[in-house]
């Protein structure tokens, strides 16, 4: 993929933010992404299934719960700990992690994005509220994620053995590519229309240096941990982007969940400071595997 793309959508976004059609270009982006382009990609993964993806979402969900728990005990804030643990894979890691390895990560990223949005769906409600939320509405919201939905179409399909009959077909082929396309397009877009309207000081950011440290220390220990006792190849070829997953940004989504569950928007400057950060994390660390 070149890096044209991303830069361009990042650039269009941004600029586009000063125009009435802004807003409404934002909810199509984000309804196509959530509820199409990215579906669509976790679908077309799991049904062409490589060995090694079920090691790889369980490692994002199990990573997950840990970040969560370290930065709970680091900063005794649990807003603070769920954009640390609840990254932002779907917008951005995509894009990004095919920009730096390529497309043959497609499919792990599609695991690691699985096993986190399990974790991010089950938690994020908790972790948002003032008050403990009931059980069946925890339950409602992992039935109805999307990422939870195309798993259960992909289970069904696989069932019926539909993807022998379409394997290698040039029209799936060609919506896979689309699909990939407007992954990238839409979520750098949408990165670049939120931080052009949020701003961040100083201060936002040394506490966001402080909780990438933190993430990339826990990550480093659980890539290694992983790296040792997994003999699955798979696995192994992908340990650098295993680490690249503790590199990225809170989930974006994170703020709409605070809105509604606790009428407070506390999480956007924690989002905004956090990703410009992950952005030169990420810049530092694709030099570094570029270099080696």
């Amino acid at each position: 993929m070149s890096i044209g793309l991303p830069i361009f959508a990042f650039i269009f976004g941004w600029l586009i933010q000063n125009f009435s059609i802004a807003k409404r270009f934002k909810t199509f982006c984000a309804v196509g992404l959530a509820r199409c382009f990215i579906p669509f990609i976790i679908v077309y993964n799991m049904l062409f299934y490589q060995s090694g993806s079920m090691l790889l979402i369980l490692f994002s969900f199990i990573a997950s719960i840990v970040v969560y728990m370290v930065c709970v005990l680091r900063y005794k804030d649990r807003l603070v700990a769920l954009c640390a643990s609840y990254s932002n894979i779907g917008w951005l890691g995509f894009p990004l992690a095919l920009l730096i390895f390529g497309q043959p990560v497609s499919a792990a990223m599609i695991a690691l994005y699985v096993g986190s949005s399990i974790f991010g769906n089950i938690w994020a409600i908790y972790a948002v509220s003032d008050v403990q939320p009931q059980r069946s509405d925890v339950i409602k919201k992992i039935i109805h994620a999307p990422p939870t939905i195309a798993l259960c179409i992909a289970l069904v399909l696989r069932l019926f053995s539909i993807h022998t009959l379409i394997n290698g077909q040039w029209w799936l082929l060609e919506l896979y590519a689309f699909a990939k396309f407007a992954m990238v397009f839409a979520g750098m877009a949408i990165l670049g229309m939120w931080l052009s309207q949020t701003r961040v000081n100083l201060q936002d950011l040394k506490h966001s240096t402080q909780v990438m440290f933190v993430k990339l220390s826990v990550g480093a220990v659980l890539c290694a941990v992983f790296y040792v006792l997994s003999s699955n190849l798979f696995v192994q070829q992908h340990i650098a982007l295993l680490f690249f997953l503790f590199c990225l940004p809170p989930a974006a989504n994170i703020v709409a969940l605070e809105t509604h569950y606790s009428a407070t928007g506390r999480s956007a400057t924690y989002i905004a400071a956090g990703t410009i950060v992950s952005i030169c994390t990420i810049g530092i660390f694709a030099l570094l595997y570029w270099l080696f």
